[in-house]
């Protein structure tokens, strides 16, 4: 059995990339530990768990609660039933702080995502979690980041200043889908247009500069060690639409990269996949 700590931030998580490999990892076997800046609990971004609040109404009290476009953008079933079950979870309501984790208690790391800006910068800004990925990193313990966590690892760096992801591969969030339901969300969220985008560029920036693809290519060896669905892959349409999740049953709209043992994946659609070969990649450790 591997013990594996989830850093969080204090809300604004993403429910399906943290409950999604808790239930996977906990039904194999593993222990999961969580932490948060202050050791109180987490809460989940609550959009992400309703829906509520991306469709055009959705800024009137009694109209929001009858979310339409924000039914596609959400958790999904498997998901938010997971969810349900995290937050009763006496391991996640009893959190570590961020300054009490000591790395040598943990067998790998899992670091998820998120994208409003009002919870997850602490969390992609800290220099204490920056230092533990890189620990983690320099001691070659499984490592599995999706999203905006790879963001996170990207931004950590080793002993000679680069960053733990220079000569790897790894895909995160693509501009493809942040830029899809940013466009999307702008609109039908006209009063805070802007909830998709953790950051926003300058005037003198392009479009996509501080995306996750762009800040994340920016610090590898080589831009093309950022990867996204070949174009001929099988299930290309489902792998890319950003309007198909995985299931436990079905892996096909899911792309993961896989680079020794760092593990990495898009976005929600991707979870069920990344955490089983997150716990196949922690069992194979063990032996």
């Amino acid at each position: 059995m591997a013990t594996v700590l989830i850093p969080l931030p204090n809300m604004d998580y993403d429910p399906s990339e943290v409950a999604v490999p808790w239930r996977v990892l906990t039904q194999a076997g593993h222990r999961v530990v969580f932490a948060t800046p202050d050791g109180a609990i987490a809460y989940a971004d609550p959009i992400m768990l309703s829906g509520e609040g991306l469709d055009l109404w959705g800024w009137i009290p009694g109209l929001r609660q009858l979310p339409l476009f924000g039914l596609l953008l959400r958790a999904n079933r498997d998901a938010r039933n997971d969810h349900a079950l995290l937050v009763r979870d006496e391991a996640f309501r009893s959190p570590l702080r961020w300054d009490a984790i000591d790395a040598a208690a943990f067998d790998g790391l899992l670091l998820p995502g998120g994208h409003c800006a009002r919870g997850m910068r602490k969390y992609l800004e800290s220099d204490l979690l920056k230092r533990l990925v890189a620990g983690f990193f320099a001691s070659d313990k499984p490592v599995a980041a999706i999203c905006h966590g790879v963001l996170l690892a990207a931004r950590s760096r080793r002993d000679d200043g680069r960053s733990v992801l220079y000569g790897r591969r790894t895909t995160g969030l693509t501009w493809a889908l942040e830029k899809s339901a940013w466009s999307l969300t702008r609109i039908t969220r006209f009063w805070d247009p802007n909830y998709y985008r953790t950051y926003r560029e300058k005037a003198d920036q392009p479009p996509g500069y501080m995306s996750v693809e762009q800040e994340v290519s920016r610090v590898l060896a080589d831009p093309a060690d950022f990867l996204d669905v070949p174009k001929d892959a099988a299930h290309y349409w489902r792998k890319t639409s950003g309007l198909v999740r995985d299931n436990d049953a079905d892996d096909t709209p899911a792309f993961v990269v896989c680079d020794g043992n760092y593990l990495s994946a898009r976005w929600p659609g991707d979870v069920h996949r990344f955490a089983r070969e997150f716990s196949d990649m922690l069992s194979k450790t063990e032996t």
